[in-house]
């Protein structure tokens, strides 16, 4: 009985100490500092400043050679020879085609004798007239036989008009044998070879001649953008830039920028039904013939200028699960709050904003993620490559971005 007391004297001890240890591991811990409150979060702001800001669109149009003409042949005939180099450049009035002058040639020395022939008898019959007319007044010719010499001559005059209007047109017909160029440029293949049979203005042209320099671009625009532009310029929002209102850059099939600027002649006075679009004219100056007739470019067209835009950088805009566009600012007390915004269009790494936002709004632009409506933040200056508001000519086509 005494064995199993003194065995059970040291069992008690340990869970004593093993208590007592919990206890004052306890209140140590809860004598010790409470934590502080979580850090204010750290954002980096823009600061909304309107700027003047020149706004453009990009059409898409084609090229089309500023002058085409169809070679046809105006007499029928064979030809004789081919006198150019398919693809080359051809001057005004050069020879293209020779077709066989000899049946021209003998039509016109035969309307040239028949014509000499009644130049020949014009003055006897004349005379013989003459005389009638004196013998008349004697009485020894008839009022029938003067008449009818006086009617001999005047059908010999009509007879010599009528052989030289048949002379000018077999010279005429002997020229059309000479197939020439109508304009300079650059013509294409060929349609018929030397010895092929080509009648009077037949429905194949011989070949196509199109001048390249100047060039035509033709671009269209839809009539609802147009009417935008009309009623942002009469508001006051746009301001037409006189200046540049003509002047187009054109972007070609690769992205890169064509050298030369070209300038809008006229937009078209009609609508197409089918499309709602009409189209606008370019004329680009194209004198090493970098572009040819049917190539597909982007026309940079002036709208105006946007005095008071205002930009803020891509990265400080954010879209809600229905996909519309906001953005989170800062407030006076340094609260964060939401803004449903309007996006005009991307200039560049820039929205456009037509709504949701005023001068001196601080946008969060770096630190999104990390903060919510309501939320106390500390701002910072935005450090990005370009500053909301900044100053600029960027040109964008524009974003159906609502």
């Amino acid at each position: 009985m005494h064995l199993k007391q003194h065995r059970a004297a040291p069992l008690a001890w340990l869970w004593a100490l093993t208590a007592l240890t919990l206890v004052l591991g306890g209140c140590g811990s809860g004598a010790g500092p409470q934590a502080g409150p979580a850090p204010v979060p750290e954002v980096a702001v823009v600061t909304i400043e309107p700027r003047q800001v020149e706004l453009s669109t990009e059409l898409p149009g084609r090229t089309s050679a500023y002058l085409v003409a169809e070679i046809r042949p105006q007499v029928n005939g064979i030809i004789k020879k081919r006198l150019f180099r398919e693809g080359s450049d051809v001057k005004s009035g050069q020879l293209l085609y020779q077709i066989d002058p000899a049946p021209f040639q003998v039509a016109l020395d035969s309307a040239r004798a028949s014509l000499g022939k009644a130049q020949a008898n014009l003055p006897s019959i004349r005379l013989k007239a003459e005389r009638y007319k004196e013998l008349l007044t004697d009485k020894a010719v008839s009022r029938q036989d003067y008449d009818d010499a006086a009617a001999a001559v005047q059908q010999v005059q009509a007879e010599i008009a009528y052989w030289k209007s048949a002379v000018e047109a077999a010279r005429i017909n002997l020229g059309y044998t000479r197939v020439t160029a109508p304009i300079s440029g650059r013509i294409g293949k060929s349609s018929v070879t030397d010895g092929a049979l080509v009648t009077a203005y037949q429905a194949l042209a011989l070949a196509t001649i199109q001048q390249l320099d100047p060039l035509y671009v033709d671009v269209t625009q839809s009539s609802a953008e147009l009417l935008r532009l009309k009623r942002h310029l009469e508001a006051g929002r746009l301001s037409a830039d006189d200046a540049n209102a003509r002047k187009v850059r054109l972007l070609l099939e690769d992205g890169s920028v064509y050298p030369q600027e070209g300038t809008l002649q006229f937009r078209d006075i009609t609508v197409d039904p089918t499309t709602g679009s009409f189209t606008l004219r370019i004329v680009v100056p194209n004198p090493q013939h970098l572009l040819l007739p049917g190539m597909f470019v982007r026309a940079v067209v002036q709208e105006g200028i946007a005095e008071k835009a205002i930009l803020i950088p891509q990265q400080g805009v954010s879209r809600t699960p229905k996909g519309e566009p906001y953005a989170l600012i800062v407030d006076e007390a340094g609260k964060v709050q939401q803004r449903r915004l309007t996006l005009n269009r991307a200039l560049d790494d820039q929205w456009l904003v037509s709504s949701g936002l005023s001068p001196g709004d601080r946008v969060i632009v770096e630190g999104m993620l990390n903060v919510r409506p309501g939320a106390a933040v500390k701002t910072v200056p935005w450090e990005g490559p370009k500053a909301a508001g900044e100053a600029g000519k960027t040109k964008s086509p524009p974003a159906a971005a609502r």
